[in-house]
């Protein structure tokens, strides 16, 4: 997924909890869901990063000096410019694109 295209805001954004709460009834269940998807957006991020700077290392155990290498830094700049985990999830959530269900409701039924 390409979170650059995201329209969730970069910076912290106040929200109003009765609209998190609209879907599930619940605002502890809300943001229990949010942080499950933001936890899988932050690893899914971190493995693109670690994937990308991996072409770039060095395994050279050599104390020579460390050259700096414009492009990894400007793959670090882009994935630092790139929204929170948090605000990907919550924009997600409240766009309707977060799947969710809950077993224990199911059981019931």
């Amino acid at each position: 997924m390409d979170y650059k295209k995201s329209k969730a805001p970069v910076n912290t954004v106040t929200r109003n909890i009765m609209d998190l709460s609209k879907d599930t009834g619940n605002i502890y269940e809300s943001v229990a869901i949010i942080a499950k998807r933001a936890n899988q957006i932050s690893v899914e991020i971190k493995q693109d990063l670690s994937k990308k700077l991996a072409e770039f290392a060095s395994y050279n155990d050599s104390l020579e000096e460390v050259f700096e290498n414009r492009e990894q830094i400007e793959i670090s700049r882009y994935y630092e410019k790139l929204p929170k985990a948090t605000l990907l999830a919550t924009q997600e959530f409240i766009e309707g694109n977060v799947y969710y269900r809950d077993p224990s409701k199911e059981n019931q039924n």
